[in-house]
């Protein structure tokens, strides 16, 4: 992108100045110390960040949560426990929906694949990273690149014994070793009923007022004992009160704040209408299927909310990428930068700048060779023609048998040797897998691919085999892989599994070589390009504007900080936090139709409640998707509540932060109590999160 200077400086004038505001999900091995201090007189102090790190918990299937108490009892989101409420449910018993208390630690529901993760250090790798790819072009780089990464993670696994992740920052300008105590013994201890965790359902997603309890509680174990911890977070009694400073603490996941402009139009004209065509296929046909019976509406709940969720969530990024004062807020900060780095008395003659405008063009041209093959990329690298729980594990299976001989740097990424166990977990879950509703996605994935593609493409043909959708998925649902003791014997014996008629191993295989030169392509052509452009463009950014600017998100533990304030829409001044007596006004008002009927729990327990206890607060925090379940802090470090969602002014922050109207949403801690107490007689539960 070139710019005038003239038209620069003009733009120059709105730019707000670095530090005027809360923005940043803050790596915790470079937190914000002087900011911090500068804006909100808070003392960021060794001990609480390293309480903060080691109490925080990952869930690896997505999803954010903190220990919080000294006997590994986890907070998190009921809607991040919600694969595992469902993979524990029966036709007979619909935790998910019915809701779970287990009073004593025998009574606790041991999951069958939930994995947790909780980071014990972090390393800056960055200088061997780069040092295997010097001065190498962009096929060989990406490959040298791999390598050194797997080795590093497979020396640090042999080293500690501890899960071993070097996590890309700023887009290639960084590189950091992430070293995860991993807990795979993980009990479900309480969780609400849907009705009130979900408050509200599809029509109240990402818009505030609200009124949900989206809470649930885990216990991790160890030696079929529960974990014994130093480091946790102690509940709050009393909770958050307006213009506090709070602290979210969790796992945001995906941010595309330092994307270039030409990027972001990418995504804007062309990633999600296709993205959004995806989902909203994907929505009816689970809803068509739910609404079969009772017991489809089950099997389908928890895949269904999550096209839903993601559905409504990008469709609120769309709206942001077409409004154009957002995108000239992304202009305004790349001007920014070439004005830094014009006056930069290190670049007299202009070769940083001209730098900066050959990589922003490297990643416009890397965008535009996407085009021609982004949707096929997509369908069958990424998986989106094959919506089947079987399929990935059929993929699975057959890519493990070409990987695995091979040594760990030379594998693709998902089967090096320190990723290997936490595969094979889930890999080999006796989890249940339900055949018409795997019957009911694949047939609508399969029409999504020919709808794409077009019928005659030949890889159509292959993957219809000579049928339409709906027969061909009939055909590929009578799997063996349902038995997970069959999936543990094909993985162990390549004879068997080359030898296999089972339909879906037969698909994956048909398809596997023209998605692996579709995954290639994408390394070479585009991944590896934009790499190496956006590490030009960090080292210009940290000569430019230092360390400043956070790296956007990437499923890993940031710290990001805000204040407890409420905000105003169309003139109405929204509190900062709701009531339980909100909660029955808001039911009534809707006439207590789904999804704002109130579980009879609660409807028979009103009388028993503080109605002015506060429910749900907002802040003015940084979060995103991969925070929901994170803890939010006061300055003592104490848990003041759970963050579970964003409102829809904050679905911009994938691109831009705000803080006018864009608040992210928590359940208050005291509401947590109140509800534990009065309503769900879980004593134990509240005298293990308080003392009392």
């Amino acid at each position: 992108m070139r710019l005038a200077v003239p038209l620069a400086l003009a733009l120059l004038v709105s730019l707000p100045m670095i530090g005027t505001s809360d923005e940043g999900m803050w790596l915790l091995n470079d937190p914000p110390k002087e900011l911090l201090q500068k804006r909100h007189n808070f003392d960021l102090t060794d001990a609480w960040l390293e309480r903060a790190m080691k109490a925080n918990v990952r869930f690896n299937s997505g999803g954010s949560g903190g220990f919080v108490s000294a006997d590994g009892l986890i907070v998190t989101n009921h809607h991040i426990a919600a694969d595992a409420l469902q993979k524990l449910s029966t036709k007979e018993k619909d935790l998910f929906a019915l809701g779970f208390y287990a009073k004593t630690h025998a009574d606790e529901a041991k999951c069958p694949d939930l994995e947790l993760n909780v980071l014990q250090s972090i390393e800056d790798v960055t200088d061997k990273v780069n040092a295997a790819t010097k001065d190498k072009p962009a096929t060989e780089a990406a490959a040298a690149r791999r390598a050194v990464m797997s080795e590093i993670e497979k020396e640090s696994l042999a080293k500690t014994g501890l899960r071993s992740d070097v996590v890309t920052l700023y887009q290639g300008g960084a590189y950091h070793l992430y070293r995860y105590k991993k807990y795979t013994d993980v009990r479900l201890v309480f969780a609400p009923e849907q009705g009130i965790a979900a408050f509200g359902g599809d029509v109240d997603n990402f818009e505030y007022p609200r009124h949900g309890l989206d809470v649930a509680f885990f216990r991790a174990y160890e030696n079929d004992k529960p974990v014994k911890c130093e480091h946790y977070f102690k509940w709050s009694e009393v909770g958050p009160k307006e213009n506090d400073v709070a602290f979210v603490t969790g796992h945001p996941g995906t941010t595309n704040r330092l994307e270039t402009l030409e990027k972001l139009k990418h995504r804007r004209d062309f990633t999600l209408p296709y993205t959004l065509y995806r989902l909203r296929t994907m929505e009816a046909a689970l809803t068509q299927y739910g609404d079969q019976g009772p017991e489809q509406r089950r099997q389908a709940a928890t895949v269904l909310h999550s096209a839903a969720n993601a559905r409504k969530a990008f469709s609120g990024q769309l709206q942001g990428l077409l409004d154009p004062q957002i995108l000239k807020q992304k202009e305004e900060a790349e001007v920014e930068m070439l004005l830094k780095l014009q006056a930069s008395a290190r670049d007299p003659d202009r070769k940083l700048t001209k730098a900066h405008t050959a990589a922003t063009e490297a990643v416009a041209k890397a965008n535009i060779a996407f085009r021609s093959f982004e949707k096929e990329h997509a369908l069958l690298e990424t998986g989106h023609a094959f919506s089947s729980d079987l399929f990935v594990i059929a993929r699975h299976l057959v890519r493990m048998a070409d990987e695995l001989p091979k040594k760990s740097p030379d594998r693709l990424r998902e089967y090096r040797d320190s990723n290997l166990d936490s595969l094979k977990f889930g890999l080999f879950s006796p989890a249940p897998i339900y055949k018409d509703l795997e019957r009911a996605r694949l047939q609508a994935s399969l029409t999504f691919l020919a709808e794409n593609l077009g019928g005659e493409h030949p890889t159509v043909k292959r993957v219809l085999a000579g049928k339409n959708p709906a027969k061909r998925a009939d055909e590929l649902v009578n799997s063996t892989l349902y038995d997970p003791e069959v999936r543990k014997k094909l993985a162990a014996e390549p004879k068997l599994l080359a030898n296999s008629t089972d339909p879906m191993i037969g698909l994956a295989k048909a398809i596997d070589a023209d998605a692996r030169k579709l995954r290639k392509r994408y390394e070479d052509e585009v991944e590896e390009v934009e790499r190496q452009a956006y590490s030009e463009l960090a080292k210009l950014r940290f000569m430019a504007l230092g360390k400043s600017v956070a790296p956007d998100a990437t499923f890993t533990l940031r710290l990001a900080f805000g204040v407890v304030k409420g905000y105003e829409v169309d003139g109405k001044a929204l509190p900062f936090h709701t009531t339980f007596g909100g909660a029955f006004e808001r039911a009534a008002a809707m006439k207590n139709r789904e999804p704002f009927e109130l579980p009879e729990r609660w409807v028979k327990g009103k009388e028993k409640l503080d109605l002015t206890t506060p429910f749900d607060f907002v802040s003015t925090a940084d979060t995103i998707g991969g925070n929901s379940g994170s803890p939010v802090l006061n300055r003592a470090g104490e848990l003041v509540g759970v963050n579970f969602d964003r409102n829809r002014h904050g679905l911009v922050r994938n691109f831009v932060y705000t803080d006018v109207q864009a608040r992210h949403i928590a359940v208050h801690s005291r509401a947590v109590l109140e509800a534990l107490r009065k309503l769900y007689d879980a004593g134990e539960l509240v005298k293990e999160l308080t003392g009392k």
